[in-house]
């Protein structure tokens, strides 16, 4: 698998996939501060909630030494906290991180050279949790999709997605290392194209059986029995279960009911906000026209035509078969949410 995100302890830089440009081209952005990773966050240069919580770690990380030599340190610091914060509202996971990297801020402070060793080791910790957790994730949903058969997966919440392995692709994975065959479905993903550009080229990395399709092709394929099993990742899970995730989640969670298959949620502990009773509080970001407007520069819409563009939409708990984590699956009603996870 090519890596998402790598940091070079000894030159201080974070090196990101630029992923609005595969499969065409591999390259990778070096971030040196954190305004380069505030800006590689927000114009999705990185991009599914797991590998944005990591990188904005390593955010925080340069941030604090660009804040040494800053007359006020402290004021510094809170900057790079507000501004990574604001780089990408939805995603759960950059805040869960934030907070951890916060926490070992307000313990070393004031800002010194000890401050930025204990910085950096949990930044590296946050990483490495990350790769972990995938991969316990992954052999706990693998037991729940079929010994052969078909499965659907939504938007890219793959090896792309995480600091490794991935969470609803790493489900994939772990029930094929099982010995299970399986024949994945990948829906395109409109408008940025994450299915299409990001999960057929992992699947196909890993030569893992893979089929594009159209998004509005979903519920056909279903009546005609072509899909036994749907998972996907989440960007925020609230505490009732509901869960938000990549735009047109929710109408394949209701087709899959709708056609007796099972429906699966595949993400880390770090993505259940359990300070979120409901999903109905979960701030759903809005991007620009032009990704809708537009396709690979070329204008696709009449000029200046009004533009609905949310980023993700809610599938209420009641739609989801199981959450599977790092420390088990979870199933309805969705009660461990509030206290073990």
């Amino acid at each position: 698998m090519i890596a998402t995100l790598s940091y070079d302890t000894t030159a201080h830089e974070l090196q990101l996939l630029d992923q609005r440009i595969l499969p065409s081209v591999v390259e990778y952005v070096t971030c040196r501060t954190s305004s380069d990773v505030a800006q590689a966050i927000a114009t999705m240069v990185v991009r599914g909630a797991p590998a944005i919580g990591v990188t904005a770690a390593y955010g925080v990380l340069l941030g604090a030494r660009e804040a040494m030599a800053d007359n006020d340190p402290a004021r510094a610091m809170s900057r790079v906290f507000d501004s990574l914060a604001a780089s990408r509202p939805t995603a759960v996971n950059l805040f869960w991180a934030l907070e951890r990297m916060r926490q070992v801020y307000l313990q070393h402070s004031p800002l010194r050279q000890s401050t930025l060793d204990a910085l950096q080791c949990e930044a590296l910790r946050i990483h490495q949790q990350d790769v972990e957790d995938n991969r316990c994730l992954g052999d706990h949903g693998a037991q729940l999709l079929p010994d052969r058969g078909t499965v659907l997966t939504h938007c890219n919440a793959g090896a792309l997605a995480t600091a490794g392995y991935g969470t609803a692709l790493g489900v994939i994975r772990s029930a094929v290392a099982m010995g299970k065959e399986l024949q994945v479905y990948a829906t395109e993903t409109r408008p940025f194209l994450q299915g299409a550009r990001l999960t057929a080229f992992e699947l196909q990395q890993d030569r893992i059986p893979v089929t594009l399709i159209c998004d509005n092709m979903v519920g056909a394929m279903m009546a005609q029995g072509k899909i036994q099993s749907v998972v996907v990742g989440a960007d925020r899970i609230a505490a009732n279960g509901d869960t938000a995730n990549k735009i047109g989640t929710y109408g394949i969670a209701v087709l899959a009911m709708a056609h007796g298959v099972p429906f699966y949620v595949a993400a880390p502990s770090s993505t259940i906000d359990r300070a979120m009773t409901s999903g109905k509080n979960i701030v759903i970001e809005q991007r620009e026209p032009s990704e809708v407007t537009h396709f690979m520069g070329y204008p696709v819409a009449p000029e200046g035509i009004a533009v609905e563009n949310p980023s993700f939409d809610l599938t209420p708990a009641k739609y989801i078969s199981a959450i599977i984590t790092e420390r088990g699956v979870l199933k309805p009603p969705f009660a461990e949410l509030k206290s073990s996870c």
